[in-house]
């Protein structure tokens, strides 16, 4: 699980570099379980429910604020973050997360208003189920779910895990954001305390 969410921090990397050529970018964060420390729980899985055996909670997909000043390169933008995972993974850059994976909450600047998600579909509209939701479509490659409402704590971590910000260009990587590995003991390594010198 902890290599899982490296991956995705590295794709967030990647996605980032692919928009921040683009005017109407705002901004990019990352946000949701990719952007703490993983925590241990219990899953939902009877065996490890019944034992009580914790493990890394399981990041399912990369959750991304992306804070546009106009929606009409919502088509560019999925195209640039599809070909830059792809280069990625031909490079052996470390992550083979796929657009799909890619959950893009577009967000309004200036009031952090929740605008709808980036369709990862390649037309719009599309013959898809989810196509069919009232609103959706009405501007290309803006994704409605039906009777969804933002937490109000959905930015929050935007405060440390922005990554990108027009004016002031890249902030961090997404590597840098809180992790535990720094706790964990390092494999082949003792976990005794060296000595004094």
């Amino acid at each position: 699980m902890l290599l899982r969410q490296r991956e995705f921090r590295i794709a967030a990397d990647v996605v980032t570099d692919a928009w921040t050529s683009f005017p109407d970018v705002r901004a990019v964060a990352v946000i949701g379980s990719v952007a703490k420390a993983l925590w241990k729980e219990v899953p939902r899985f009877s065996e490890f429910r019944r034992q009580g055996i914790e493990v890394w909670h399981e990041c399912r997909d990369l959750d991304l604020a992306l804070w546009i000043d106009s929606p009409q390169q919502l088509a560019g933008l999925r195209r640039a973050a599809a070909r830059a995972l792809r280069a990625a993974f031909e490079r052996a850059a470390g992550t083979s997360v796929v657009s799909q994976q890619l959950d893009i909450f577009l967000i309004e600047p200036g009031t952090d208003r929740y605008l709808g998600r980036l369709c990862d579909f390649k037309a719009c509209p599309n013959d898809k189920r989810d196509c069919a939701a009232p609103g959706c479509g009405a501007i290309p490659f803006n994704k409605v779910i039906p009777d969804f409402k933002p937490r109000s704590d959905l930015l929050e971590p935007a405060t440390y895990s922005m990554l990108y910000e027009r004016g002031k260009g890249r902030l961090r990587s997404a590597l840098e954001l809180p992790n535990v590995e720094e706790s964990l003991p390092k494999p082949g390594r003792s976990k005794e305390r060296p000595a004094p010198p």
